[in-house]
Protein backbone atom coordinates (compact mmCIF):
# COMPACT_ATOMS: atom_id res chain seq x y z
CA UNK A 1 0.00 0.00 0.00
CA UNK A 2 1.53 3.78 -0.92
CA UNK A 3 0.76 6.01 1.94
CA UNK A 4 0.86 9.81 0.58
CA UNK A 5 3.38 11.92 2.82
CA UNK A 6 2.28 15.27 1.90
CA UNK A 7 -0.39 15.89 5.34
CA UNK A 8 -1.74 14.36 8.17
CA UNK A 9 -4.66 12.23 6.98
CA UNK A 10 -7.89 10.61 9.18
CA UNK A 11 -9.37 7.08 8.74
CA UNK A 12 -12.41 7.27 11.28
CA UNK A 13 -11.19 8.50 14.73
CA UNK A 14 -7.85 7.74 14.28
CA UNK A 15 -5.38 10.46 12.43
CA UNK A 16 -1.80 9.49 11.35
CA UNK A 17 0.64 10.76 9.18
CA UNK A 18 3.93 9.13 7.51
CA UNK A 19 7.73 9.38 9.22
CA UNK A 20 10.67 9.10 7.03
CA UNK A 21 12.60 8.09 10.66
CA UNK A 22 14.04 4.58 10.34
CA UNK A 23 12.43 3.14 13.45
CA UNK A 24 13.90 -0.20 15.42
CA UNK A 25 12.18 -2.30 17.99
CA UNK A 26 14.08 -5.16 20.17
CA UNK A 27 13.72 -7.75 22.65
CA UNK A 28 16.44 -9.25 24.37
CA UNK A 29 18.84 -8.58 21.70
CA UNK A 30 16.41 -9.93 18.58
CA UNK A 31 15.00 -7.56 16.58
CA UNK A 32 11.50 -7.28 15.91
CA UNK A 33 10.74 -4.46 13.85
CA UNK A 34 12.76 -2.87 11.39
CA UNK A 35 10.89 -0.25 9.54
CA UNK A 36 12.10 2.77 7.69
CA UNK A 37 8.72 3.53 6.32
CA UNK A 38 6.74 4.05 9.76
CA UNK A 39 3.75 5.67 10.56
CA UNK A 40 2.76 7.83 13.24
CA UNK A 41 -0.73 7.76 14.53
CA UNK A 42 -3.07 9.21 16.92
CA UNK A 43 -5.74 7.69 19.10
CA UNK A 44 -8.61 10.00 20.43
CA UNK A 45 -8.26 8.50 23.98
CA UNK A 46 -4.44 8.59 23.95
CA UNK A 47 -2.68 12.02 24.45
CA UNK A 48 0.56 10.17 22.09
CA UNK A 49 1.09 9.00 19.16
CA UNK A 50 1.80 5.43 18.38
CA UNK A 51 3.85 4.06 15.35
CA UNK A 52 2.32 1.35 13.42
CA UNK A 53 4.74 -1.06 10.43
CA UNK A 54 4.52 -2.19 7.44
CA UNK A 55 4.18 -5.88 7.62
CA UNK A 56 7.30 -6.59 5.78
CA UNK A 57 9.07 -4.66 8.11
CA UNK A 58 8.03 -6.87 10.76
CA UNK A 59 9.24 -10.08 12.04
CA UNK A 60 5.40 -11.37 11.69
CA UNK A 61 7.18 -15.16 12.04
CA UNK A 62 7.30 -14.01 15.92
CA UNK A 63 3.55 -12.93 15.92
CA UNK A 64 0.33 -15.84 16.97
CA UNK A 65 -3.06 -14.41 17.09
CA UNK A 66 -3.69 -13.77 20.39
CA UNK A 67 -5.13 -16.16 22.79
CA UNK A 68 -7.14 -13.92 24.71
CA UNK A 69 -7.95 -10.85 22.26
CA UNK A 70 -8.07 -7.63 23.87
CA UNK A 71 -11.16 -6.56 21.77
CA UNK A 72 -12.96 -2.60 22.36
CA UNK A 73 -8.94 -1.23 22.50
CA UNK A 74 -7.64 0.82 20.02
CA UNK A 75 -10.54 2.37 18.65
CA UNK A 76 -11.99 -1.37 17.79
CA UNK A 77 -9.00 -3.23 16.64
CA UNK A 78 -10.50 -7.31 16.00
CA UNK A 79 -7.02 -8.77 15.37
CA UNK A 80 -4.18 -9.27 18.04
CA UNK A 81 -1.24 -10.73 18.62
CA UNK A 82 0.92 -12.40 21.00
CA UNK A 83 4.12 -12.33 20.45
CA UNK A 84 6.62 -15.62 21.09
CA UNK A 85 10.36 -15.09 21.18
CA UNK A 86 11.84 -18.37 22.15
CA UNK A 87 8.99 -19.63 24.06
CA UNK A 88 8.17 -16.44 26.17
CA UNK A 89 4.62 -15.07 25.09
CA UNK A 90 3.81 -11.44 26.07
CA UNK A 91 0.32 -11.59 25.47
CA UNK A 92 -1.89 -8.81 23.14
CA UNK A 93 1.98 -7.65 22.37
CA UNK A 94 0.64 -6.25 19.08
CA UNK A 95 -2.36 -5.40 17.02
CA UNK A 96 -4.02 -3.72 13.09
CA UNK A 97 -6.27 -1.02 13.13
CA UNK A 98 -9.38 -1.29 12.08
CA UNK A 99 -10.63 -0.35 8.06
CA UNK A 100 -8.09 -0.18 4.80
CA UNK A 101 -6.53 2.79 5.45
CA UNK A 102 -3.65 1.17 7.50
CA UNK A 103 -4.77 -1.95 6.30
CA UNK A 104 -0.90 -4.19 5.95
CA UNK A 105 0.42 -2.55 9.26
CA UNK A 106 1.26 -4.15 12.71
CA UNK A 107 1.53 -1.64 15.57
CA UNK A 108 3.10 -2.82 19.10
CA UNK A 109 2.08 -1.77 22.62
CA UNK A 110 4.12 0.86 23.67
CA UNK A 111 2.88 4.27 25.81
CA UNK A 112 2.31 2.76 29.32
CA UNK A 113 2.91 -0.78 28.84
CA UNK A 114 6.33 -1.68 27.14
CA UNK A 115 6.53 -5.22 25.60
CA UNK A 116 9.92 -4.63 23.58
CA UNK A 117 13.19 -3.93 25.42
CA UNK A 118 14.44 -1.21 23.57
CA UNK A 119 12.82 1.56 20.59
CA UNK A 120 15.13 3.43 18.16
CA UNK A 121 14.18 6.21 15.94
CA UNK A 122 17.67 6.53 13.90
CA UNK A 123 20.41 5.34 16.40
CA UNK A 124 19.32 7.50 19.49
CA UNK A 125 17.23 5.41 21.74
CA UNK A 126 13.67 6.71 22.70
CA UNK A 127 11.56 5.85 25.73
CA UNK A 128 7.83 5.54 26.95
CA UNK A 129 6.05 6.73 23.11
CA UNK A 130 6.99 7.63 20.18
CA UNK A 131 7.89 11.64 19.64
CA UNK A 132 5.39 14.03 18.44
CA UNK A 133 6.44 15.86 15.98
CA UNK A 134 3.88 18.43 16.70
CA UNK A 135 5.65 19.08 19.73
CA UNK A 136 8.37 21.08 20.86
CA UNK A 137 10.62 20.97 23.14
CA UNK A 138 13.54 24.19 23.25
CA UNK A 139 16.34 24.52 26.31
CA UNK A 140 17.43 28.30 25.82
CA UNK A 141 20.47 29.87 27.57
CA UNK A 142 18.73 32.66 29.55
CA UNK A 143 20.45 35.58 31.94
CA UNK A 144 16.73 35.62 33.99
CA UNK A 145 17.44 35.67 37.85
CA UNK A 146 15.68 32.91 39.04
CA UNK A 147 14.97 31.74 42.56
CA UNK A 148 13.33 28.76 43.93
CA UNK A 149 11.85 28.92 47.58
CA UNK A 150 10.28 25.83 49.58
CA UNK A 151 8.20 26.75 52.86
CA UNK A 152 10.32 30.50 52.48
CA UNK A 153 13.67 29.08 52.31
CA UNK A 154 15.59 29.86 49.55
CA UNK A 155 16.54 26.06 47.66
CA UNK A 156 18.24 28.08 44.31
CA UNK A 157 19.39 30.88 42.91
CA UNK A 158 20.97 32.02 39.48
CA UNK A 159 21.10 34.02 36.87
CA UNK A 160 22.42 31.76 34.38
CA UNK A 161 19.39 29.55 34.23
CA UNK A 162 18.06 27.56 30.93
CA UNK A 163 14.57 27.69 30.46
CA UNK A 164 13.08 24.53 28.87
CA UNK A 165 9.78 25.47 26.53
CA UNK A 166 7.63 22.29 26.01
CA UNK A 167 4.50 22.19 24.27
CA UNK A 168 1.51 21.72 26.76
CA UNK A 169 3.74 22.08 29.81
CA UNK A 170 5.02 25.49 31.89
CA UNK A 171 8.34 27.17 31.20
CA UNK A 172 10.52 24.66 33.14
CA UNK A 173 13.69 26.49 34.86
CA UNK A 174 17.08 24.62 35.14
CA UNK A 175 19.57 25.29 37.35
CA UNK A 176 23.28 25.15 37.37
CA UNK A 177 24.26 23.07 40.55
CA UNK A 178 26.63 25.33 41.84
CA UNK A 179 23.49 27.29 42.63
CA UNK A 180 21.70 24.59 44.14
CA UNK A 181 21.47 24.15 48.07
CA UNK A 182 22.27 20.64 48.03
CA UNK A 183 22.46 20.54 51.68
CA UNK A 184 18.78 20.26 51.86
CA UNK A 185 18.04 17.93 49.20
CA UNK A 186 17.84 14.62 49.66
CA UNK A 187 18.90 12.49 46.66
CA UNK A 188 16.24 9.12 45.75
CA UNK A 189 16.00 6.03 44.07
CA UNK A 190 13.16 7.97 41.22
CA UNK A 191 13.99 7.48 37.89
CA UNK A 192 11.71 8.66 35.04
CA UNK A 193 12.10 8.54 31.42
CA UNK A 194 10.87 11.28 28.60
CA UNK A 195 11.02 10.40 25.03
CA UNK A 196 12.24 14.24 24.60
CA UNK A 197 14.84 14.51 27.26
CA UNK A 198 16.04 11.22 28.35
CA UNK A 199 15.92 10.01 32.18
CA UNK A 200 15.84 12.08 35.08
CA UNK A 201 16.83 11.29 38.96
CA UNK A 202 15.18 12.82 41.69
CA UNK A 203 15.53 14.78 44.98
CA UNK A 204 13.24 15.10 48.02
CA UNK A 205 13.03 18.55 50.25
CA UNK A 206 15.08 17.34 52.87
CA UNK A 207 12.73 18.16 55.99
CA UNK A 208 9.57 16.71 54.46
CA UNK A 209 6.27 17.77 53.50
CA UNK A 210 3.33 16.75 51.52
CA UNK A 211 4.21 16.54 47.51
CA UNK A 212 7.83 17.87 48.30
CA UNK A 213 8.74 14.00 48.00
CA UNK A 214 11.28 13.69 44.48
CA UNK A 215 10.53 17.54 43.92
CA UNK A 216 13.92 18.17 42.15
CA UNK A 217 15.39 16.49 39.17
CA UNK A 218 18.42 16.20 36.36
CA UNK A 219 18.94 14.56 33.41
CA UNK A 220 22.96 13.49 33.63
CA UNK A 221 22.79 11.83 29.85
CA UNK A 222 19.40 14.08 28.27
CA UNK A 223 18.91 13.28 24.57
CA UNK A 224 21.09 15.45 21.81
CA UNK A 225 18.14 17.50 21.38
CA UNK A 226 17.97 18.80 25.37
CA UNK A 227 21.69 18.63 25.59
CA UNK A 228 21.40 22.33 27.15
CA UNK A 229 20.39 21.09 30.37
CA UNK A 230 22.75 18.27 30.78
CA UNK A 231 23.10 18.46 35.19
CA UNK A 232 21.33 21.19 35.42
CA UNK A 233 18.57 20.75 38.19
CA UNK A 234 14.62 21.42 37.93
CA UNK A 235 12.04 21.89 40.40
CA UNK A 236 8.22 21.27 40.09
CA UNK A 237 6.65 24.65 39.46
CA UNK A 238 3.30 22.78 40.91
CA UNK A 239 5.04 22.24 44.14
CA UNK A 240 7.59 25.34 44.89
CA UNK A 241 7.77 28.96 44.61
CA UNK A 242 9.38 30.52 41.40
CA UNK A 243 10.82 34.28 41.50
CA UNK A 244 11.60 35.43 38.03
CA UNK A 245 13.30 38.83 37.53
CA UNK A 246 11.64 39.98 41.04
CA UNK A 247 8.11 38.55 39.96
CA UNK A 248 6.77 35.99 41.91
CA UNK A 249 5.20 33.14 39.39
CA UNK A 250 2.01 31.36 40.63
CA UNK A 251 2.10 27.87 40.10
CA UNK A 252 0.35 26.68 37.49
CA UNK A 253 -1.93 23.76 37.29
CA UNK A 254 -0.68 20.85 34.72
CA UNK A 255 -1.08 16.95 34.92
CA UNK A 256 1.26 16.73 37.58
CA UNK A 257 -0.50 19.34 40.10
CA UNK A 258 -2.58 15.74 41.71
CA UNK A 259 0.76 14.89 43.21
CA UNK A 260 2.08 18.08 44.44
CA UNK A 261 -0.35 19.20 47.16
Amino acid sequence: MTIRTDAIRKSGPLHWEPSERWVRGTKGGTTVVDSRRPVLVWQPDLPVPCYTFPESEVRTDLLRAARRPDTGAHCGATVFYDLDLDGAVTGNAAWTFPGEELAGHISFEWFGREVLDHWYEEDEEIFVHPRDPHARVDPLPSSRHVRVEIDGVPVAETRRPVLLFETGLPVRYYIPREDVRFDLLTPTDHRTRCPYKGIARYWSWSRGGPGLTDVAWTYPEPVVAAGAVRDLVCFYNEAVDLVVDGERLERPVTVFSAQRP
